[in-house]
């Protein structure tokens, strides 16, 4: 059987273990929450010395479990269960299985001795709700497919041709466990259809599902540029119907960003220091997803780097938006795009994606936006060439993207 490591998350729930906290682990269909739960933090928590008895376990879609749906059976289960004053440890697969589970959770943050993890998200219920039903009563774990380092890392392939897959496949955990490119994409074409849409159109009683497969197309076909509902919305006219509105339109994004699978990124006034409403850019959770959606046409490489780059500045735990810089000369005012915009804490990166750099003027092209910051924060490029890093003349990094993702320190180069 095919494993998964997940560090990093694993990591994040030792961090919260024990913290009074419920612990929410939140992330798009299909990409782990549950595996992380069983077997990975409960193989930690045996190893580190906790009873087995000490960790109550249900996996509430599965037949066997079907009477703990009711709140009253599930609490009288976990009660039952504990026998002493030592902790217990709770784990929940699909808590908004339950009704009103909320209920229950409350009255499991009220028992000193319970320290509960939980994940939740179908049509139903998002485990993104329950972080908010739960604001200030809880952790989130946020979780995400694949990145490159844990690709290769389970693959066990060299860096080349674990990109090539990558770029393509994306990085969802069932899919690397398809046998070859057939079973890839069928796999891919029925979880977008069967899982991921029939969840939005549930949740949100959706009467158009053209409209929204045809949404979803446009933001496949458009990652890495600047575009709003309103250029979506009249590219969509052009080749659909016209009985549908800007609204409906806005709203179905909206659902696709709930259901996590794209991400709207804000655009940035780096020397304003703003806010600029429209237009954003939107990238997807998963290529893979973005890819089949698409039939594996529109593989341009400098979108999808760069679409790989802004996840893993999600990975990494950075609050990211597109940059805009203002460069004045004389009475002209020139205004600049900077691909990314990271902020964590005190600590702000600015970051270009480009395919290359070599010609000069490409160089240029890329630098200047970096060199009209006028501050001290670091400056990066990342290119698609296997590089070793550097530091041109004005102190910017050049890395390829290998390293970038290969290295957990690669922003400190």
């Amino acid at each position: 059987m095919q494993e998964f490591k997940r560090e990093q998350y694993l990591d994040e729930l030792k961090a919260a273990r024990e913290n009074k906290l419920i612990k929410v682990i939140t992330g798009i269909r299909r990409c782990g929450k549950s595996y992380l739960l069983d077997p990975i933090f409960k193989n930690y928590l045996i190893s580190s010395g906790v009873k087995e008895d000490h960790i109550i376990k249900l996996d509430l879609d599965l037949i066997e479990n079907h009477k703990y749906k009711d709140p009253m059976e599930l609490f009288n289960y976990v009660m039952n269960k504990v026998k002493t004053k030592e902790i217990y440890y709770v784990l929940l697969d699909e808590i908004q299985l339950v009704d009103n589970f909320e209920e229950v959770l409350n009255s499991f943050l009220k028992k000193p001795n319970l320290d509960v993890y939980v994940t939740g998200s179908n049509s139903k219920f998002l485990s993104s709700d329950i972080v908010t039903e739960f604001r200030g009563r809880s952790t989130e774990i946020k979780i995400y497919p694949l990145s490159f380092k844990e690709f290769v890392e389970a693959k066990n392939i060299s860096e080349d041709k674990a990109w090539k897959e990558y770029i393509e496949y994306g990085g969802l955990p069932p899919v690397i466990i398809q046998n070859n490119e057939k079973q890839k994409r069928e796999y891919l074409s029925n979880l977008f259809e069967t899982t991921y849409l029939k969840d939005i159109i549930e949740r949100n009683d959706i009467k158009r599902k053209d409209v929204l497969d045809a949404i979803v197309n446009i933001l496949a076909s458009s990652i890495g540029s600047l575009t709003n509902p309103s250029n979506i919305y009249k590219t969509y006219l052009l080749t659909k119907d016209k009985d549908i509105s800007l609204n409906t339109i806005t709203s179905y994004i909206e659902y696709l960003e709930n259901a996590l699978l794209i991400k709207k990124v804000d655009r940035y006034d780096v020397k304003g220091r703003k806010y600029i409403t429209t237009p954003c850019k939107y990238y997807f959770t998963d290529l893979g997803l973005r890819n089949i959606k698409l039939n594996f046409r529109q593989q341009e490489e400098n979108h999808i780097m760069e679409n790989i780059i802004y996840n893993e500045l999600l990975i990494r735990g950075f609050n990211v938006d597109v940059g805009v810089v203002e460069s004045r000369n004389k009475d002209n005012r020139t205004y600049y795009e900077i691909d990314f915009v990271c902020n964590m804490g005190s600590n702000r990166y600015y970051i270009q994606s480009a395919l290359s750099i070599n010609e000069p003027e490409k160089n240029f092209q890329e630098s200047r936006p970096l060199n009209c910051v006028g501050d001290n924060f670091k400056k990066i490029i990342v290119v698609k060439d296997d590089i070793n890093a550097w530091h041109n003349e004005d102190g910017i990094l050049i890395i390829g993207i290998k390293e970038f993702l290969l290295k957990k320190n690669s922003l400190e180069l």
